[in-house]
């Protein structure tokens, strides 16, 4: 339900996050505009009057800007009882639970194979939103990854779809050297994490031995760097 709420108020109107330090890069994008702190409107959660707050706990106001409503996306989470939180690093606003490390789509990746396609992207009735997909009679064995050196574990998830794969094995390119190597992976095992450890590597390849009738599916969102 509370996921619910907050998508509908994402819809609604843009939220603004308080309390971020802006380095020189992100404010090279900011923009003066002339907006009004609107005071007179209320926001209730289950039919109650809700008092938006920053993070010391100090009242803050929406404000409104050329007919849209803006809130203070830190406040609005708060009430609702999502994690927010701001990476400076990449200049993003997360919301809701967080992987322990880097989501492999955040980095470079071979994108041949790239989906977003719910009928792609749901396996077992997790909707995984964005996936290395390769359908069940495409004969397409390989995809690669680009870490550039940053990381020391990777937490690959992979799962076989309609028939079994036979082995993945996952390598560093410059090296020619094998990382990991992962043998009978079927359909009913269902998604699979595969920890590897690529201290200094800067491109992974990962090339699945398999039936052509058998499909897979690589997470991009559920896959992780650490």
């Amino acid at each position: 339900m509370k996921k619910k709420k907050l998508a509908l108020i994402l819809g609604g109107a843009v939220l603004l996050f308080g309390g971020m330090s802006l380095g020189a890069a992100a404010s090279s994008q900011l923009q003066e505009i002339k907006a009004f702190l609107n005071g007179g409107l209320k926001v209730r959660v289950d039919g109650n009057i809700a008092q938006l707050k920053d993070a010391n706990g100090k009242s803050v106001l929406p404000i409104t800007y050329n007919g849209t409503t803006y809130l203070p996306v830190r406040a609005v989470a708060d009430v609702l009882g999502v994690a927010v939180k701001y990476d400076a690093q990449a200049n993003e606003v997360l919301l809701g639970e967080q992987l322990e490390g880097v989501p492999i789509g955040r980095e470079n990746f071979n994108n041949t194979l790239y989906s977003k396609d719910p009928s792609h992207t749901t396996l077992n009735g997790q909707d995984y939103k964005e996936v290395l997909y390769s359908a069940p009679g495409r004969n397409i064995n390989y995809t690669a990854l680009t870490p550039n050196g940053k990381y020391t574990k990777l937490y690959l998830q992979f799962a076989a779809i309609d028939k079994d794969v036979e082995h993945i094995e996952i390598k560093d390119l410059d090296n020619k050297a094998l990382l990991k190597k992962v043998e009978g992976i079927t359909p009913e095992s269902g998604m699979q994490t595969i920890e590897v450890d690529i201290t200094g590597v800067k491109t992974i390849t990962i090339n699945i031995r398999k039936d052509k009738d058998a499909g897979y599916m690589i997470p991009l969102t559920t896959s992780y760097y650490k």
